[in-house]
């Protein structure tokens, strides 16, 4: 900051000054006060301005020098407005509670755009090393056997795992992205489970679709959903009976398979969450029902998981808003 800058900034209070120095001295002029004492209590008055300018222009640039050198050794630049000392000056203290304020939602900002993106790098590695395992089936496959029906369903893993994570990274747009149109569904429950036939065939499970109602939502995400739930009943009870149950506004997905821990419940939709049957059959990311859970919030679906160990998983998803189903 340069003296000029400095004089610039104050030339309101100069003016004021100006105005009462000629104030003051046309007094003394119609006090007929003597023209020399006039003009030294002019030169007084003026030397008195230029030497408070001066002194004061010097403390603000001291002042500037050293927080400019304090922002040089800090770390981390928004953290200023917590690190500075609170200023002695009633005008000053309120300006820096103001920009305290700011300083604190960047931060805030700040923290949690640095958590989304150290989620997302963990999930992108996680996603990377599940993804190796059916590409790698599918190099043994070709190299061996070339059993068209495993390596098919190899593929189909390898794709769903490249939809999952499409999913996630438009999680944070979705709304934006969501297509609202009205569906039977019927048929989207029909085409979940043709997608996921060749994983449903190897795993052995067995699916009942029963019920039909008309919704308006979005149809590829509603069928992402019910996608998920089936690969999670591939991946955690092979063998199992699936029941998909659509009537007045709601669907539901029930499988007779190893169920989920009471406890565990409140959970299994958090993010990365594995529990019990992730760490036991392994190669769980936690994704699945966190992603889910994600998409009914943005669809305004109402979800309830009920289970019980050993005997069953059924988890209830119902249409808030009532008006846009026709049961």
């Amino acid at each position: 900051m340069s003296f000029l800058e400095y004089v610039s900034s104050k030339l309101i209070t100069l003016c004021f000054l100006g105005i009462g120095g000629i104030v003051f001295g046309m007094a003394g002029a119609l006090a007929d006060t003597g023209a020399n004492l006039l003009l030294f209590l002019a030169a007084c008055y003026l030397l008195t301005i230029f030497s408070w300018l001066f002194i004061s222009f010097w403390n603000e640039k001291r002042k500037l020098k050293k927080l400019e050198l304090f922002i040089a050794k800090l770390p981390e630049k928004y953290l200023l407005a917590e690190t500075l000392p609170t200023p002695a000056d009633p005008l000053q203290q309120r300006y820096f509670q103001i920009m305290k304020e700011i300083s604190r939602s960047a931060v805030g900002k700040t923290q949690e755009l640095l958590h989304r993106q150290e989620e997302y790098c963990d999930y992108v590695e996680n996603w990377i090393h599940e993804i190796k395992t059916p590409l790698t089936a599918c190099s043994l496959i070709l190299e061996g056997s070339r059993d068209i029906r495993k390596l098919q369903t190899e593929l189909k893993k390898a794709d769903n795992l490249t939809e999952t994570i499409l999913y996630y990274v438009r999680m944070r747009t979705l709304e934006k992205a969501t297509k609202i149109q009205r569906f039977s569904m019927a048929d989207v429950i029909e085409e979940a489970v043709k997608s996921q036939m060749e994983l449903l065939i190897a795993s052995k499970i067995r699916v009942e679709a029963n019920g039909d109602f008309t919704a308006y939502s979005d149809p590829k995400a509603i069928c992402f959903l019910l996608k998920q739930l089936l690969i999670n009943c591939a991946k955690y009870c092979p063998g199992c009976l699936v029941k998909i149950t659509a009537a007045k506004g709601a669907f539901s997905v029930e499988d007779n398979g190893i169920g989920i821990p009471s406890h565990e419940l409140r959970r299994v939709t958090d993010r990365g969450f594995t529990g019990t049957n992730g760490k036991k059959f392994g190669n769980s990311t936690g994704m699945g029902l966190y992603i889910v859970r994600g998409l009914c919030e943005s669809l305004d679906i109402d979800m309830q998981i009920d289970a019980k160990p050993d005997e069953y998983t059924k988890l209830t998803f119902t249409f808030r808003n009532r008006t846009l189903t026709k049961m």
